[in-house]
């Protein structure tokens, strides 16, 4: 577990008066190898208004490190710690360890490989995976390749379980990119809701009382908030989204 210390960035984390924590989430940027910083101003002002910035996944276009590199140089106007998962666009070219590598020099915290902890707040996250939602869900039965489909979606579920144990924090938040649940999915083509995500993960995030909140992506089209069984918020913060629900602003700010 990664346990930061705010005071290598701002204080504004442990000098709130009521003692929360702003947290700023986004996801699908998708940044290409040729663009002009477009998220360089975006981050100046999250660190403005939050304590701590939770990106979704999807962060490169096609997965490749000149992209990478691009949102490394935009990271660089963060005066906020950094956290997030990435998203399947991010393993497109086949080299995610090569942008994990790039990221995380430029100071974000991959949750995937390692959780967090700022103040009484704890953080995990895992990519995530499809296989479909509640009653609808993929068993492991027929062909080898649909038992592999979905013994990565439990692999990824399993991998969020033994984060969340291995927090000790008086609060939880989740990061991932697949979404948990169908509500933030809904908008979408039915047919591909098998493709956005798993229950398996809401499962997961609903064993743990102390969550407070689940941030993804992915569902471009689907809808910006829902919970799960148990009542825990879940946010859809892909950009696409964020813009029609909210056109002045690119991020969720959630306070816990």
């Amino acid at each position: 577990m990664n346990q930061e210390n705010p005071s290598k960035f701002n204080r504004r984390a442990t000098d709130r008066p009521e003692g929360k924590l702003r947290i700023a989430a986004m996801g699908d940027l998708h940044i290409h190898e040729n663009p002009a910083a477009p998220y360089r101003e975006v981050f100046a002002k999250i660190s403005q208004e939050a304590d701590i910035l939770l990106l979704c996944g999807d962060l490169t276009n096609l997965g490749l490190p000149a992209e990478a590199e691009n949102l490394a140089k935009d990271l660089s106007s963060l005066a906020i710690p950094c956290l997030g998962v990435l998203g399947n666009h991010d393993h497109h070219s086949g080299q995610p360890a090569e942008i994990k590598k790039i990221l995380a020099e430029a100071g974000m915290h991959l949750l995937e490989e390692e959780t967090f902890e700022l103040n009484d707040v704890g953080f995990a996250g895992v990519k995530g995976f499809g296989g479909g939602f509640e009653n609808h869900m993929l068993g492991a039965f027929g062909e080898q390749a649909l038992k592999n489909f979905v013994t990565e979606a439990v692999n990824e579920a399993l991998k969020l379980e033994n984060a969340l144990r291995s927090l000790d924090s008086e609060k939880l938040i989740v990061a991932t990119h697949y979404s948990p649940i169908t509500a933030t999915v809904t908008g979408e083509p039915p047919e591909i809701f098998p493709f956005l995500g798993s229950s398996r993960l809401a499962e997961t995030v609903d064993r743990f009382d102390k969550v407070r909140a689940v941030f993804h992506g992915h569902a471009h089209h689907g809808a910006p908030q829902g919970k799960t069984l148990k009542g825990i918020p879940v946010f859809n913060c892909a950009q696409d989204v964020l813009k029609k629900a909210q056109p002045d602003k690119s991020y969720v700010i959630f306070e816990v």
